[in-house]
């Protein structure tokens, strides 16, 4: 290692890295003590010192002026370099215990990104976090909640309801008003709004999840206050697939109303009126987090969300407030 001199010479001290850079700068003994604010002659024993530990001669006295010997050139070039990345050592361990350093492992499922929510926050913090490196992975939901609580994941976007993991937390960060998704033949398509009640004796097609879990409890939810039970025949993937799915006559689908900017041909996306169901994006974390960086990230995304305006993909606005009264059950099934 290019380094290795200084582990290997015992007495070797920064500080005596740091005198002879500084009686090198400056070409006199005198000047050197003031700028290092100590005495000339301590000055001259640290540099006698150095030589003795090196064993060699760095300074040519000779002359009245000081002079580096070949040697000590070399040493000048060495010990600036040495300083510098001293200065980077504390520099990035100053920012990391910060929360400016790192890297955070983020998760979010496919729905968030039609929101601009993602985009939104990961930006803001890039800019005032340059030195964070963040991993972004698509994710089921109760696999990031489960990677969370095993530590192999530090952040997820998520839509609740979940049941949370012990020792997970979640903060609600986006309410989205449903909307519903029809085959553009439908006969209700050329509609302004509809009633879901009127849409009792459709196939609706939901996400690949348990009935307790996200979108599903949602339809569930949101049938039962309009006073039916809904039929489910299908299932896609994600809400591309379902959007496809209601494009070729397979059913309906109730969705968030930031999808209506996945516009694919044969589908039209109609409000409903009087649903008080909502769809809520989350985001979920440790409770108890040891890395300043995640902390930082966490605080970024409660902060960044509390007053944000954050425009979809079709340039409307969508309503971010904090977590309410009314919306925390969600949170708890």
């Amino acid at each position: 290692m290019k380094d290795a001199w200084m582990t290997q010479r015992p007495g070797l001290e920064l500080r005596h890295i740091r005198y002879f850079v500084a009686l090198a700068e400056e070409g006199n003994f005198e000047r050197a003590a003031a700028r290092l604010n100590i005495a000339q002659p301590g000055l001259s024993q640290q540099m006698l010192k150095l030589e003795e530990i090196l064993g060699v001669s760095l300074l040519d006295r000779s002359r009245r002026s000081v002079r580096l010997t070949l040697a000590g050139q070399v040493m000048l070039e060495e010990a600036r370099r040495v300083l510098r990345q001293c200065e980077a050592t504390v520099e990035a361990v100053t920012r990391a215990a910060r929360g400016e350093a790192g890297r955070i492992a983020i998760g979010y499922v496919a729905s968030v990104a039609y929101t601009g929510l993602l985009t939104e926050v990961l930006s803001q913090f890039r800019l005032t976090h340059p030195g964070v490196e963040l991993q972004l992975t698509e994710m089921e939901m109760r696999l990031q909640l489960e990677k969370i609580s095993e530590g192999s994941l530090d952040f997820g976007f998520i839509r609740p309801p979940a049941g949370m993991p012990a020792g997970v937390a979640t903060m609600l960060m986006l309410n989205e008003d449903f909307v519903v998704a029809l085959p553009r033949n439908h006969r209700f398509a050329a509609l302004d709004a509809v009633a879901l009640s009127i849409l009792s004796t459709e196939t609706f097609i939901i996400p690949r999840q348990p009935p307790d879990v996200g979108f599903h409890r949602n339809l569930l939810l949101a049938c039962e206050e309009a006073g039916f039970k809904p039929r489910i025949n299908n299932m896609g993937k994600d809400f591309t697939t379902i959007a496809s799915m209601v494009a070729v006559g397979l059913g309906v689908a109730l969705v968030p109303r930031s999808l209506d900017c996945v516009q694919l041909p044969g589908i039209v996306y109609l409000p409903i009126t009087a649903c008080s169901v909502t769809s809520h994006l989350a985001g979920a974390y440790r409770k108890v987090e040891p890395s300043p960086t995640i902390r930082s990230f966490i605080a970024h995304c409660r902060k960044a969300t509390t007053h944000l305006s954050v425009e979809d993909a079709t340039g409307r606005a969508a309503v971010i407030s904090r977590r309410s009264p009314e919306a925390a059950s969600i949170f708890r099934v």
